[in-house]
């Protein structure tokens, strides 16, 4: 009994040890998904009534508490530490619920949120051609995604930016005239596409991953919370 009693405390601190560094993981690429500048720069201006970073921000929680119960899982497993474990359990199962509601989420919304940033790009591709403060901020974290993304415009390509143009073409300028993906407009050698397609892509894929990473840890929360269950079987550990 005692010696598989000890081989029990050691998987579970490997096992809390790998939850740790994934909640560390979790935490980083929620976060990626939450402040990454060529997402959140271009809803940050609009007037989308659905929140479309909800299973994100649920995403960061997890993550981050992830952490902490890592932490207590090896602590506890190492120390024989009753109420430490018996926290972790109850946090194991919270975890379980918090990421089977954030892939429901992320799954059931997936089309209302794709909804709501198209509606979002066309409510803003006006901000191209203002030139009040909010058109230019606007302007400049556009100008990093066209870089970025290789394209220009918004909707309609280089059009969007009306005689705003000007001050921004190199980051819609292409390194070929000869290469498919580009045009003349203005004088100057640009890309063809508009960011539009791009960005609507770019932000499915990560709704994606959200969706992936809820429901894919909540299956590894499950397993988890199995093995505390036959962790229990062998009461030695927690004396």
């Amino acid at each position: 009994m005692a010696g598989v009693s000890v081989c029990i405390k050691y998987s579970m601190f490997i096992f809390n040890f790998v939850s740790w560094l994934c909640g560390t993981s979790i935490l980083a690429v929620a976060i990626w998904l939450r402040v990454g500048k060529d997402g959140r720069e271009i809803l940050s201006p609009g007037d989308a009534t659905i929140n479309p970073y909800i299973a994100v921000n649920i995403l960061i929680a997890v993550g981050a508490i992830i952490m902490i119960l890592g932490f207590l899982g090896c602590f506890g497993a190492m120390q024989e530490n009753q109420f430490m474990l018996v926290l972790f359990f109850i946090g194991l199962i919270l975890i379980l619920l918090l990421q089977v509601v954030a892939g429901i989420l992320g799954a059931t919304n997936k089309s209302k949120t794709e909804r709501a940033l198209n509606e979002t790009l066309q409510t803003n591709v006006h901000l191209l051609s203002a030139t009040n403060e909010n058109g230019k901020l606007f302007q400049e974290a556009f100008s990093e995604i066209q870089e970025e993304l290789k394209c220009c415009g918004l909707i309609n390509g280089a059009s969007d930016w009306g005689n705003n143009f000007q001050y921004y073409y190199k980051s819609c300028e292409c390194p070929s005239a000869s290469d498919s993906s580009c045009t003349k407009y203005d004088g100057k050698t640009i890309y063809k596409q508009s960011c539009f397609s791009l960005l609507r892509g770019l932000f499915s894929r990560r709704l994606s991953i959200v969706i992936g990473l809820a429901f894919g840890l909540a299956a590894v929360e499950k397993i988890k919370t199995e093995l505390k269950s036959v962790e229990n079987c062998f009461p030695a550990i927690l004396v």
